[in-house]
Formats: C-alpha cells, structure tokens, sequence
C-alpha cells in the first residue's frame, strides 16, 4: 500500500511570512522607527513574548481572555503571549519601583497577539512601535509623544494632506458626564468608543439599555460633535471639567507652536477601548479615513498602581506595522528595497581559495561581501552578482592585473578598474552608489 500524500504545511490564520523583500520593508519601517525615536531621546527596552495571564485580566477583567492566546504551562501557570506592551512596561517600572530616575522616554518595538478576527489592518500576529514617557503629569509629555508621531511620519514622506491627528480627553469627558448626571462614566466608554460605528438608533438604544435618558443622549452626542474648545467652554462648570479643557488648551498650544499645527485637531469623538485611560487620548488617522488608526495612546496615570505598585503617571502611543506599511504603499512611498551589497568576489577559473581569502579581508574593512559557492561558469557568477545588488565585482584572476592588484568592474555603471584592495575600499567610498 502506498502512503497517502502528506499534505503541505500551511500559515496560521492573522500571520505572515517574511521572505527576505518582505524583510527589506519591515526593516526599512523598523529603522525609520528607532532613528526617529532616538532622535527625540527615547531609550529602547524590550520584555517576554508571554506574561502571567493575570497582568492582563487584572488590567482589562476576565472579559479579555477570549481576545488572548493563553495556556497553561507545564507548572500549571496561566499565561498569555502579549497582546500589548503598556502592561508589561508597567509590570517593568513596578518591579524597580523608585531605582529608576523619572521621567523617563523609553521605546520598544514588540511582537504581538491577539485572538481576533483578521481583515485589513489587522492580524493576529503583528509588531508595534511603543513610545512612552513615564514618571510626569505634565502635558508637555503628551506634546513630545505627538511631536514624535508627526515627525516619524514625515520621516516616511507623508505630509499633512496625508493623515491626521485628532485629540480628545477622556479626562474632560468622565467630568462632562458625571456633570450631566452619568453615575459611571466607565460603563458607557465601550458604547462611546464604538459610536460612529454603529448607527445613531443603535448608539441611542444601547445608551438607554445602560440606564441613561435620552436627553443625555442628546448631551454626549453634541459634546462629542464640537469642533473647538471654545464650543465645549459653553457646555462645562465643573472645576475638573475646566481643568481638563485647560490642559488640552495648553497641548494645542504648545504643538502649533513647534510648527506641527496643521497635523493636529480636535476629536472629542475619541475615546480609547482600553479602560486604563485617565487623561489626553489621541488617534492618527489618514486624511480619507479610508483604514484602521495608524497610531494612537493617550495618558495612563493609574496603571502601575493597579498593578500593586505606587501611583507613576505615564503617556504613551502604540504604531502597528500593518496600517502603516498599507499607507506607504497607497502613497507610494516605499523606496528601493532591492537587496544591495558592496562587493562579489568572482573568478575566471573557479579558484575557491584565493576568492574566500579575498572575501575575508573585504569583510575585516567592513564591507559586505558575497561571492559563488559552487564550480560555475562566469556568466551565472555575474547574475549572482546583479541579483544580490553589488555594487562592484571584483575578479581574483584577471589577467590585467598586477601583483597585489585587482580588476574590478562597476555594475552600475559598466565601467573596468584595476586597483588595490585599499583603492577598491576608497573607490566604494567616494563613488555615489
């Protein structure tokens, strides 16, 4: 009897493969990602793919373990792969508590998991820029993080045509809602949150189902409706209320200062699903609104608190790879990604040892380097060559070329050279590539 054919493996459903190109344009975001973080002085910091289950439960109640992958493991531990990193950052600042000196600007760029349903923009697995400061109530933590977020995209060729940054508090908003009589404003953040998803007969029921009139129905939804602060300074009273709108005030002020106005506005619409949220939030969206947030954050003041540790406020925003790699392509801002090498050392005669030899004292001046790894005639060896993007092709056995010299040949340019190894180096060096 034969075997039946095995079938062939398949990808988990909400992942992806990174075959090398795909490799080029992560790594392309992923280095935008941490020039541009660095360059504002943030400090990069990493944690486990998996955590115990209760970090996130105990942040987000029982009602998220249905979006986690989580197991047991063989000590009989409940855990779950990450499905964000703000827990984990403040399990991070709870452990060390007053050792590390505050405030402090910390990034990280982890792989995450979540249980959902994948569709575009987003997966089951996914990576994520975390930016966030951590240890100052102060708003201009909030301006440095959106400063951040604008220059990072700038960075990446969009401009203020291209994607917005709307900003809310919900802050201002627990305050407005316990003013027009809302007992608990957590329980109607999910509705709020999920308000221009649905339509305005389903937000208005749901609304009323959780016990609020219709009147302050009415209230929400043009409190959520304003375009200016000046519009909301009518509907409030409270001291809270005002403070709130005081700090969203000064943000503004302080971000069309730094000349990063124009990407910036007002949206009282947002809210934020996630329940740890005290203050500012924001969402960064593009112009069209044509797919998911690219970015959004906002204040955590509570969190390290919850998590059993004394009360550090901290601010900070989550970047996915999948929205933002889909706005690149929309725009048509991915740059050449083709691979690319300085040298292939080649050979007329298929003389291995004399091209591993040249190879390695190429790669001791810190260039990178290939050259074939099989007998084959010189033709294939040039392929090689210009499908691995070298820059030059360097020949261990020409026959022009003196002792301690070498032909070489400039691909882009079609252009033959003989040198030393040091005038190869200086010639990769001056020559524009």
């Amino acid at each position: 009897m034969s075997k039946a054919k095995r079938q062939a493996p398949t990808l988990p459903k909400g992942t992806r493969d990174f075959y090398p190109e795909s490799m080029r344009l992560q790594n392309f975001i992923f280095d935008t990602w941490k020039r541009v973080s660095k360059r504002f002085g943030y400090e990069e910091y990493e944690g486990p793919i998996f955590e115990h289950l209760e970090l996130f439960t105990g942040k987000s109640g029982d009602e998220i373990v249905s979006q986690l992958y989580h197991f047991e493991d063989k000590g009989n531990r409940a855990l779950a792969l990450r499905p964000e990193m703000t827990p984990t950052l403040a399990r991070l600042i709870v452990q060390k508590g007053n050792t590390i000196k505050k405030p402090f600007k910390w990034f990280s760029i982890p792989r995450l998991f979540r249980y959902e349903r994948a569709q575009k923009g987003r997966l089951r697995e996914f990576f994520q820029l975390n930016l966030d400061v951590i240890g100052t109530e102060s708003v201009f933590a909030e301006a440095d993080l959106i400063s951040a977020i604008v220059a990072m995209l700038v960075e990446f060729g969009l401009s203020a045509d291209d994607f917005s940054i709307g900003i809310s508090s919900r802050e201002l908003l627990a305050n407005y809602l316990i003013e027009i009589g809302v007992s608990d404003p957590n329980l109607v953040y999910p509705a709020l949150d999920r308000r221009l998803k649905t339509s305005p007969e389903a937000f208005l029921s749901t609304l009323l189902e959780l016990g609020l009139l219709e009147t302050q129905v009415q209230k929400i939804n043009t409190f959520m409706e304003s375009k200016s602060l000046n519009e909301i300074r009518t509907m409030i009273s409270s001291p809270n209320s005002i403070q709130a709108l005081n700090d969203l005030q000064n943000l503004f002020d302080l971000i069309e200062n730094t000349g990063f106005g124009p990407y910036i506005g007002l949206d009282l619409s947002i809210v934020r699903g996630l329940a740890y949220y005290t203050g500012i939030v924001f969402e960064v969206f593009d112009r069209a609104k044509s797919m998911r947030a690219i970015a959004g954050g906002g204040r955590y003041d509570n969190l390290c608190e919850n998590l059993g540790g004394q009360k550090v406020p901290g601010v900070g925003f989550g970047m996915g790879d999948v929205v933002l790699a889909n706005l690149l392509k929309d725009h048509d801002l991915i740059p050449d990604l083709h691979p690319k090498i300085d040298l292939y050392i080649a050979s007329f005669t298929n003389d291995f040892p004399k091209v591993f030899v040249l190879a390695n004292q190429f790669r001791e001046l810190h260039l990178n380097v290939a050259h074939p790894l099989e007998i084959t005639k010189l033709s294939k060896q040039m392929d090689q060559a210009n499908s691995q993007g070298a820059r030059c092709v360097v020949y261990v056995d020409g026959e022009k070329a003196t002792e301690n010299t070498y032909e070489f040949k400039d691909l882009s340019k079609g252009l033959m050279h003989i040198g030393s190894i040091q005038d190869i180096v200086e010639y990769l060096k001056n020559e524009p590539s």
